[in-house]
């Protein structure tokens, strides 16, 4: 039987030394501190298309960038002759009418789409660009957005029953345009090592749009949450994928705190356009900073509980994160894990673009890139050329309103021809700063955040 092929990402993950040497050709004997030398250097360079400059800083064991992700033949026996790069996979279409073609589709039932990080350098993303995740089966497009219905029930003194023309003429008066950041809970999913289950999410899991709508405080106040007020149970019109109409293809929800934020929104607006049914419209939660999952779309009732909420999505592994570290692909305990709430500290370059070539004697690049971190704000993003030896600072934007991203920029000067890695580093305000590699494995791949490194090749 024919060995299958395997990712390099799958042979360093079981021994990055024996990658290095059986895909490089390391020479044998010690090495310099892990570090690539002699002819498993020149294959390296060979492999990216260029001398490595700052070689003496890249540790052994480090998947090149410009290699990164792409498929490999599985490693050849000791002593074998290394094998040459393959020439990389055509790109694969997004293909949804009023989607940029970019996107990187991830699965049609449900239908899912990854942004890459160079088609996010709007500083507002176009709806275009915006990454699209279902759960279910989209419902239809409704045609007369302002009477879709929306009720309020539970734990309420009032019980609700409004159309999306009630939110806009009785609560208008409090309407906003927020700018905020959307992002899928398993964002960075493809970075775990086991790989974790479900859609491979890179760092584009996300976009950041121009949010209309009105505050759900807004709306809840109207109601009048009783003092037994716990957490919503979020409700929409998208059907499972069975098409079974009993069976519920999500239902979440926050703490009633995190509801009464005045960035959590009742939204029917994205970019000055109504909302598209893909993205949820003709109305929809935007509760920023937490999963995308919380926000949930095509809106139909939100119940108030006097307890956690229990729905499909909220147990066992379903946007839970362990407390305590657990072995990598290991059993999940279900006492150790916890509602993931605030989403990680990210940063992503978004220009250049992976693969960038640039003519011969270019001596500077001019950096672009965004950050952001959750339910805080970005102290600092670091840019290195030298595989981490070093780093420069970045200059930040300011935020239009919390919840905003923090677009960047920065220029790096690049001392002679050959190949580099541009790395970036994000630090939050709690002075947590995104790892080398995803660290806290857990089954579905929530949280996965290491540094985004992109591959330069001058001349």
């Amino acid at each position: 039987m024919a060995d299958r092929e395997r990712s390099i990402d799958e042979l360093y993950a079981e021994d990055a030394e024996r990658a290095d040497a059986n895909i490089f050709g390391r020479e044998t004997g010690p090495s310099r501190r892990g570090f690539l030398s002699g002819t498993g250097l020149a294959a390296m360079s060979a492999a990216v298309g260029g001398a490595i400059v700052h070689q003496s800083s890249m540790p052994g064991g480090l998947i090149p960038a410009a290699l990164a992700q792409e498929t490999k033949p599985a490693a050849p026996a000791a002593g074998a002759p290394a094998a040459a790069p393959p020439a990389p996979k055509a790109a694969v279409t997004f293909n949804f009418p009023g989607k940029d073609p970019g996107l990187k589709p991830l699965g049609d039932k449900p239908l899912v789409g990854e942004t890459p990080e160079h088609l996010l350098d709007d500083d507002t993303t176009p709806i275009a660009k915006f990454f699209v995740r279902n759960n279910g089966q989209t419902p239809e497009p409704f045609k007369d957005g302002d009477s879709w219905k929306l009720a309020i029930d539970g734990e309420v003194n009032t019980p609700l029953n409004l159309t999306l023309g009630d939110l806009k003429s009785k609560f208008g008066a409090r309407s906003r345009t927020l700018r905020m950041v959307m992002e899928c809970g398993g964002n960075g999913r493809s970075f775990f090592t086991p790989q974790a289950r479900g859609n491979q999410w890179g760092n584009g899991g996300m976009g950041c749009a121009e949010w209309t709508g009105i505050p759900l405080a807004d709306v809840l106040k109207a109601a009048g949450l009783k003092s037994s007020a716990v957490y919503t149970a979020n409700s929409g019109a998208d059907q499972h994928l069975s098409g079974d109409p009993k069976q519920v293809v999500l239902s979440r929800g926050v703490p009633i705190a995190k509801a009464m934020e005045e960035e959590a929104m009742l939204v029917w607006g994205m970019n000055g356009a109504p909302l598209s049914d893909i993205h949820g419209g003709p109305l929809r939660l935007v509760i920023p900073g937490w999963p995308g999952s919380a926000s949930h779309k095509w809106l139909t009732k939100i119940t108030i509980r006097d307890k956690v909420h229990d729905g499909p999505g909220m147990t066992g592994t379903s946007y839970r994160v362990p407390i305590k570290p657990m072995i990598p692909g290991g059993k999940a305990e279900d006492a150790n894990f916890k509602i993931m709430e605030s989403m990680p500290v990210r940063g992503i370059i978004t220009n250049p673009s992976n693969g960038t070539r640039l003519a011969a004697g270019v001596r500077e690049l001019a950096l672009r890139g965004a950050a952001w971190a959750g339910d805080l704000d970005v102290k600092a993003v670091h840019v290195s050329t030298d595989f981490g030896a070093s780093w420069q600072e970045a200059k930040m934007s300011s935020l239009r309103n919390r919840f905003d991203w923090r677009r960047w920029a920065a220029s790096v000067k690049l001392p002679q021809d050959g190949y580099y890695e541009i790395w970036v580093r994000a630090t939050d305000t709690n002075g947590l700063m995104q790892p080398h590699i995803a660290g806290n494995w857990n089954p579905q791949g929530y949280g996965g955040n290491p540094m985004h490194r992109v591959a330069v090749l001058v001349g």
